[in-house]
């Protein structure tokens, strides 16, 4: 509500906070479709210090009170979630052509802003430099997604149930990047597997059909599968059965086929404008 302000330890450098922006108008709620589909609110806050970028120091606060207020208090209906870059690196993606930071110039919303100071006028990239840049995150990405994909079957074959469970975070996340960077030339630097997924279900329905979530234990599956970037290498209390492995790495491979679907539909789009510009 209109009343509620984030407040900030003593020790927070001296910065303003620019544009906080609802970075997209295309909002989907249907929760009564078979997926019960709806889209979270995407917030981009763009702060004068990069000081102000380190999410773990100064937005833990915010992260945990988005969280209870949508899952335990209920006050909030909707997922939040929110990035947070200087106005130099806002600038910076929109001077390179970033689709990502123009779509949020053009269409974001603002909700709050304590200067008066505009972006910079976006400068698309040429179809030709759009096209490159695309196949090179593709070439880069989907085969380090692969080869993640390779370890965590030879740890999980090996009985290695936790390194699995890692490798298979690992090829998770390096397919939600790929498919980020391949359709928007960005992607957030998280490992949050809950954040990226939101982002990229964003890009294509598609995507949002991968995770069943009929029901409680396959939720809980892809929170193990979420919690083992930090738990499964750090935590003698983690637990993940070879089962439970097995039907993640059967949606992980389904993921991997729908994320090089849209990523050489992406790349196929931009070879025909290129080829349209000469």
């Amino acid at each position: 509500s209109g009343d509620q302000h984030l407040h900030f330890g003593t020790s927070m450098p001296s910065g303003g906070v620019h544009p906080i922006s609802y970075a997209r108008g295309n909002w989907i709620d249907e929760p009564h479709t078979a997926k019960g589909y709806k889209s979270d609110y995407d917030l981009l806050i763009i702060v004068s210090d990069k000081r102000l970028t380190d999410r773990v120091k100064y937005w833990a606060n915010v992260d945990d009170r988005l969280m209870r207020e949508f899952g335990i208090t209920g006050s909030i209906k909707t997922p939040v979630n929110f990035i947070v870059h200087t106005r130099a690196e806002v600038n910076d993606g929109l001077a390179h052509g970033r689709y990502f930071f123009m779509d949020v110039a053009r269409d974001g919303i603002a909700l709050y802003q304590s200067e008066d100071s505009e972006l910079h006028q976006p400068k698309p990239k040429t179809p030709h430099a759009a096209l490159t840049m695309a196949k090179e995150y593709f070439d880069e990405w989907y085969p380090s997604a692969l080869r993640a994909h390779i370890n965590f079957s030879d740890d999980l074959k090996r009985g290695w149930n936790k390194d699995a469970a890692f490798m298979l975070h690992q090829a998770t996340e390096r397919l939600y990047h790929c498919v980020l960077l391949v359709v928007t030339f960005y992607t957030p630097h998280v490992h949050n597997l809950s954040f990226l997924r939101t982002q990229a279900e964003r890009l294509d329905r598609r995507l949002a059909y991968v995770w069943p979530n009929d029901n409680r234990k396959q939720r809980g599956m892809f929170e193990k599968l979420k919690e083992a970037y930090v738990k499964a290498r750090y935590s003698k209390h983690y637990r993940i059965s070879a089962d439970e492995l097995t039907w993640l790495g059967e949606q992980v491979e389904e993921l991997g086929r729908v994320v090089n679907e849209i990523c050489l539909e992406r790349i196929a789009q931009l070879e025909a404008t290129a080829r349209q510009a000469g």
